[in-house]
Order: C-alpha cells, then structure tokens, then sequence
C-alpha cells in the first residue's frame, strides 16, 4: 500500500453582501479551503484538509510539489515516516514553515483516511477510542459584530437548535464587546455557556479594560487576544482577572504547543488538525498537554473532513474538551462537499461517524464547480 499520487484542490465560495460576518480580522467576503487527495497504488483513496492559511493556491502548490515529491513511493500506512521525512526536509530548516506545517496536516489526514478505509475501521477506533457523546458549542463564522439585540436573537436561535455554549466574537472595541457580552448573558440565563474570541485583535489595555467584564458574565474563556507569537502580553494578562485564555489554533507542531504549555499563561488549547500538523502531530500535542493535566478544545476549519477528523479526534484522547460545530448560516463545504460531518443531539453533544476512515465521502464534481477565487478573504 504505497504512495502513487497527491493532489490538491484549492476551491472557495464568495459570501454574499448580507451574508457577510465582521470579525476582529475583518469582514468576511469569501472563505477557501485546501482538500487533499492521497491515492495508493493498490487503490484506496484519502482525503484531508489543509487549512488555506489565506493563501490556498500556494498551500495547494506546496502539497502538490514539495510534498508530493518527498512522500511518492513511501508506505501510506507510515504515518509517523511520512511526518518525519517531512520534518527533516521542509520544517526543520530552510522550509516554509507554517505553510510547510498546513500542507502536512492535510497529506496527514488523507493517510489516516486510507488507514481506516484499508481496516475498515472509524477512525476513532483507529486512534484507541470509543464512540461517545461530545459536547459541542455553535463557533464557526457566526456570532459576530452587530446590535446587541440581533446578536442576542442570533445566540438564540442557535440554544433552540440544542447549543449549550456558543462562542461570541469580540475584538472590536472594549465597550461594545463588553455591551454585546453583558446583552447576550442576560438574554440566555446562567445555564448557557459563553465563550469568547477576539482573533488577535487586542491591545494590552482592550484585554485590561474587558477582563472584569467576562469574569462577571461567567465568560468560560478569551480566546487569542493577541498574536500567538505575543508571548509577553498572555503572560500580562493572565493576570487581569479569573477568565483563562485559549489559543493554538496558529500554533504549529509539538515545539510550538511545548512552549505554550511552559509558559503557564494559556491553559486552553485549540489545536486544528489541518494546521498543526495533522492528526499524528495533534496525538502528541494531547499527549503533552495531558502531562499538565490542560485539556485540548480543537479548533475546526471550514469542510466537513476537518470536522469529522476534530470528532474522532475528541473521541479518542482522554483530555478532550468541546467540538467547535460551524453554524455558519452560510458554509457549502460543509453542507454540499461532502456528506454530512456531524449532526447535533438535543443535548447538544455530537458522535464521531461510524463509516471507515473518517466516514465521510466527497463531492469531485463540487470542487470543479468551485475554483480558487484570488485575494483576500477578510477586508
């Protein structure tokens, strides 16, 4: 069972003008995904997501000639060779870094696609788990900058459907996150989890002034308050109130996470599976943060293969925190690419799928249909 062809499909979806969502990134004006298709000599086929890193077309070159080339011939069984011969040539020196760590996680997906699909066996069995439920909060593009009212009824609607936490988007200014906070707690009641995500858009004094805020909400975390390269301004606001602070979804690898940890300032940690090098990179990074007792809440992309993967994922380690859900109004790489990734209990929990590998089949004639659209996808 060799390596005889990879490819990449790097596809987008334009958001129409009132379907678009201000986040503390910008304003969404389309959204792109990287899939990845790994085919083998006796047959089977794999397919992962590479996070498209907002720059799909040089995360799917990267894939298609750098990787392609180093991993051609090799066992597609040999998880571990294949991400260590990856590491040697691209991540350890004079590669490409992030994108280099992106593009692995989607190839690394694939194979642990081909592995279930050549066992026959769910994914989460694969990785020593147990089908189980999974507590999920609404996330995705959702939830963003608008009236209090609004957001309020946005929030909850999304209770109605069986959400039991959902996750607020902040970072705009200190006084209207802290408006649209205290609107969206009110409104809901104390039963209803509420978590927040400012995407990097805080200063120091924004993260100050909002902290006494969420701590008397309840808020149950601040997610990515700065740059996650910023590691001074997480160690000074751990320290502004009780609130704990997430992030991992722009780290990459175990280096990454290992800092991370021993730093003590963020005790959430988010990894996403088609960014931090795939679903054996992401074992090691549970692994490790288990040793500090932290629990992993991984971040989710957009299609419903990373969706699906995030589920066996949880299903599988013995640290595992919420599913992220998309409740995108609008995500057709979730509803129309693939088969359905995920469906949500009335007690708000998901299941990892039950189908081999990771249980879910792709639409080619969608790719085709949905060519890379050039620029960026926040103004």
């Amino acid at each position: 069972m060799r390596i005889a062809d990879v490819q990449a499909f790097p596809i987008s979806f334009p958001y129409p003008a009132d379907g678009q969502v201000a986040l503390g990134i910008g304003r969404t004006v389309k959204r792109d995904a990287v899939l990845v298709k790994v085919t083998t000599d006796d047959g089977l086929v794999g397919w992962g997501e590479a996070h498209a890193g907002r720059s799909p077309g040089a995360i799917a070159r990267i894939v298609e000639t750098t990787l392609k080339a180093l991993v051609a011939g090799m066992d597609a069984a040999d998880v571990s060779g294949v991400g260590q011969r990856i590491y040697r040539m691209q991540l350890a020196s004079h590669g490409m870094g992030a994108g280099a760590a992106m593009a692995m996680s989607g190839l690394d997906m694939a194979l642990w696609d081909i592995r279930g699909k050549a066992t026959g066996w769910p994914l989460y069995r694969l990785l020593g788990g147990a089908s189980r439920p999974i507590p999920a909060y609404a996330g995705g593009i959702s939830l963003g900058f608008q009236a209090p009212g609004a957001l309020v009824e946005e929030a909850a609607q999304m209770v109605a459907r069986g959400y039991n936490a959902l996750k607020l988007r902040i970072g705009d200014t200190a006084a209207r996150d802290a408006e649209r906070v205290a609107a969206v707690r009110r409104g809901l009641g104390a039963d209803i989890a509420i978590l927040t995500d400012a995407n990097t858009a805080y200063t120091l004094a924004d993260a100050r002034a909002v902290m006494p805020v969420l701590d008397a909400h309840a808020v149950a975390w601040l997610e990515e308050p700065f740059p996650a390269h910023d590691h001074r301004s997480y160690a000074e606001a751990r320290r502004f109130g009780n609130v704990p602070l997430a992030a991992g979804e722009n780290h990459y690898t175990r280096y990454d996470f290992a800092r991370l940890v021993e730093d003590r300032s963020i005790t959430i940690l988010q990894p996403d599976l088609s960014k931090c090098g795939g679903i054996t990179e992401a074992l090691r990074i549970a692994g490790l943060a288990s040793a500090w007792r932290l629990p992993i809440h991984p971040h989710t992309s957009v299609t419903g293969l990373n969706i699906a993967a995030s589920i066996h994922f949880l299903a599988a380690i013995e640290n595992g925190g919420y599913f992220e859900a998309d409740a995108s109004k609008l995500n057709p790489f979730r509803d129309q690419l693939c088969s359905a990734a995920f469906t949500l209990e009335v007690d708000g929990t998901v299941r990892p799928l039950e189908g081999p590998g990771l249980g879910v089949e792709i639409d080619e004639d969608f790719l085709a249909a949905h060519p890379l659209i050039d620029g960026p996808g926040y103004v």
